[in-house]
Parts: structure tokens; sequence; C-alpha cells
């Protein structure tokens, strides 16, 4: 409980003493990026237990495009607590759950019927779309891509294109999961290098009529923010109808406003996704998460097969219904191309003055800078870019296959003052590295 006696940004103890507390207590494979603790937040600051402030650019990775306690999202989750916290949607149904199913289906791109299904984590809902994959078309095989990111449980970890920390020392991963190179000219991989890469494991690894779905991120997350190019997809929307392989969006990141769009999938135009994964903002910090998809697809699991104690919680159901009316109300999708649009341009301006950056990219406001140095990725540029924006109040995640990526994840519900005094601190911070 907090002391009483202290300021409202204060709880009792240090921040040095709480982290060895930490230390002692929880597993080192938990990996904890800050050493201090939080006390409170709001919006796009953070305070922690000693009173210290901090811009916050991570967003609990991805999970904040709302802010921090966002008041709205707060009595929305009060009001639905009073009536009940928990019924298990399986066993008591609750008219959210519905609701919810109908707003998102609703948004997601595709002139066909949707059914929506929800669960807890991203890690859920991308092994749920492989399920529903494998029960629609009978196949087992999984095409992902490299440095992509899909989770942590075991389907999670192998579809996941990147060994170090994510796969280390855990072992054999499930089968049938294949990895087809990303597009990435940056690092030498054009598109027809990609559609190779299918091409070879379809020679070499699987027959493509043993494979039930490709699965691909619209714009990798912790691969590097980068964004698939519009040829690519085409091509693969393509090469999978011509082989009766299904085409699932992992929008666990890239969802909600994020990329200027409320999914990224929307980006590209003429191309229609099978099923779509979401989580992250969709809850504003409450868990859930889920997938959305053609109608018919989704309903070929036998009743039982989907769903999960918590799947779906009522409180926070409450909170993403709360986060769509926001989104809208707000135009947010508007504000996340103008804050993205502030950022980038202020990134290409130091060019000339920090030669280490050698991108800034991404839609919307899923913007990164990638660092090079003698020619090779630079994950140590990268980081003192992050140390020093810290040390000066600025929190900053890295990303990618070679750590030299900072990526961008602020509230878009950020005050532009507080966004300015970022920019200006995360302008020192690339200098002075």
């Amino acid at each position: 409980m907090p002391n009483a006696d202290l300021p409202p940004t204060q709880t009792a103890g240090t921040n040095a003493g709480w982290e060895a507390r930490r230390q002692a207590i929880t597993p080192r494979g938990v990996g904890v990026l800050e050493s201090f603790y939080a006390a409170r937040a709001q919006n796009a600051e953070i305070w922690d237990i000693e009173g210290n402030r901090y811009i916050d650019f991570a967003g609990g990775i991805g999970v904040l495009n709302l802010g921090h306690a966002n008041p709205r999202i707060v009595a929305a989750v009060q009001e639905q607590a009073a009536k009940f916290t928990h019924t298990c949607y399986q066993v008591v149904p609750y008219s959210g759950y519905v609701e919810l199913a109908e707003k998102v289906a609703a948004r997601a791109p595709g002139n066909f019927p949707k059914k929506t299904l929800f669960v807890t984590t991203g890690a859920e809902a991308v092994e749920n779309a492989v399920k529903i994959a494998r029960a629609a078309t009978g196949r087992s095989g999984i095409i992902a891509f490299d440095a992509a990111f899909h989770g942590r449980t075991f389907l999670g970890m192998a579809l996941t294109g990147k060994v170090a920390p994510y796969k280390l020392n855990f072992g054999p991963m499930p089968g049938d999961v294949y990895h087809a190179p990303f597009p990435n000219s940056l690092h030498g991989i054009s598109v027809e290098d990609a559609l190779a890469g299918i091409q070879r494991l379809f020679k070499c690894d699987i027959d493509p009529k043993r494979v039930a779905a490709f699965i691909l991120e619209p714009v990798q997350g912790e691969g590097g923010f980068y964004q698939a190019p519009a040829e690519f997809v085409h091509a693969l929307r393509k090469l999978a109808d011509e082989h009766g392989i299904l085409l699932i969006a992992d929008e666990v990141q890239a969802g909600a406003a994020r990329t200027g769009k409320f999914f990224a999938s929307e980006h590209y135009h003429g191309v229609e996704f099978d099923l779509f994964t979401f989580a992250k903002s969709i809850g504003a910090g409450l868990p859930i998460a889920g997938v959305t998809g053609r109608a018919n697809l989704m309903d070929a699991p036998a009743p039982g097969g989907l769903g999960g104690t918590y799947a779906g919680n009522p409180l926070a159901v409450a909170a993403a219904l709360e986060v769509l009316k926001i989104i809208d109300e707000d135009k947010l999708i508007d504000r996340s191309n103008k804050l993205g649009d502030t950022l980038k341009a202020r990134l290409n301006e130091l060019r000339s003055k920090a030669p280490s950056i050698v991108d800034v990219r991404g839609p919307g406001s899923m913007v990164a800078v990638e660092f090079f140095k003698d020619g090779k990725p630079s994950a140590e540029t990268a980081k003192a870019v992050q140390t020093f924006a810290q040390e000066h109040g600025l929190i900053l995640l890295t990303c990618g296959a070679y750590g030299n990526i900072i990526r961008f994840l602020y509230p878009l519900t950020i005050q532009d003052e507080v966004f300015a005094e970022a920019l200006d601190i995360l302008e020192k911070a690339i200098l002075a590295a």
C-alpha cells in the first residue's frame, strides 16, 4: 500500500531498494529495461517512487496508444467492475463481448462476412489464428518471415524469426513452421529475393499443398518497424490464392490507429487478408486480444476448440469498447499521421548532423530510426541514444535483429508541449551519440 504520508507521486522505499528486492526474487529471464519504479502515470508521463518524471515513448510496448490512465477508460472499467468482473464468457455470456466482436469485425478490411474471437494476449491470438487456419484448410504448414515476432509461447517462438533472446536454451520448437525472407532493401533483401525464398521453401522443404497459411506483420514490430512493400503483399496474396493458402495479418503491435489506419492492413489497397490478430492498444492497458476474419474460416473449429477462462474478460471488453469510441471521437487516426510526420521531419533534419542515421521510416506513428557505423548496423549507437534519453527523462525502446533501431510508441493522445519537449531530448540524445 502507498505510504499516506508521502506525496501522490511517491510510495515507500527507493528505486535502489526495490531493484535489489526484484533481483533477489524474480528470475533474470524476465528482462527489465529501467531501474526505477513507477508510482503513477498520466497520458504520456510517468512519475517514479522518488518523484522523478519521465516522458513515455515506449507505451508499454505499444499498449498505450490512448495514454496512461485515460479517464474515459478508467470510468468505463470502474462502471463494469461495479456490475461484474468475470463469468467466463463460455459459461455465462455477456452483451459487451458480442458488441465488441461486431465493432472490430466491421473495422477489419475485406468485403466479406466476418466473425471475431477474443482471448487475453497477443501470443494467444496468434496461436488461435493458426488453429483456425489449420482447421479450415486441413493443412498443417505455416510460413512466417525472418525477423518476425509472434510471441513467447512455444508456437509463438517457432513463428518468431529471431533466436536471441527468444529461443535460446528452450529446446525443439513445434514442427511444420517455416521461415522465408522478409523484404528489406536496407539490408539487401529485395522483393524478388523474398519471393524467391518462398519458392525455395516450396521446392526444398514443404509442398505448398500442405501449407495452411502465411503469417505476416504488415509492419514488423520487434523486427525493426519495417513495412512490407505493397508489391510484396500483392504478390503474396496472389501466391496464396494460387495454392489455396490463407493470409494472416498479425496486427498485435501495428493495430488500433498506430500506423495512421485502424488496421495496418488497410494500407494495402486491393489485398484481402483472411484473418487478423489484434491486441495491445485495443485494451488500453487491460489484457485483451483476438482474431477476426472470414466467417466461414472462423467457424471451422468445433465448439469448445476455441476460448479460454479469461478470454474476453468483461473489464477488458469495457475498456476496448471505449477505446473504439475515443479513436473516432478524438480523431486519433489523423493525429497518428500528424505526430508521425512531425517526428519523421525532425529526424530527417538531423541526418546532416548525425551521419549514423541511415533510415527514418514508418507509416503514421509507427516510426523508427536506424543507425549504422562504418557501414554496419550499430547497436552501440542506438543504446547510447536510449541511455542519454533515459538520463534526461525520456523512455525509448530499441529493436531489430541487430538492436540498432530506436522505435517510437508514444501515446497518440500526448500533449503537444510534451511531444515537443520529448523531441528536443531526442535530438540532444542523437547528437550526443
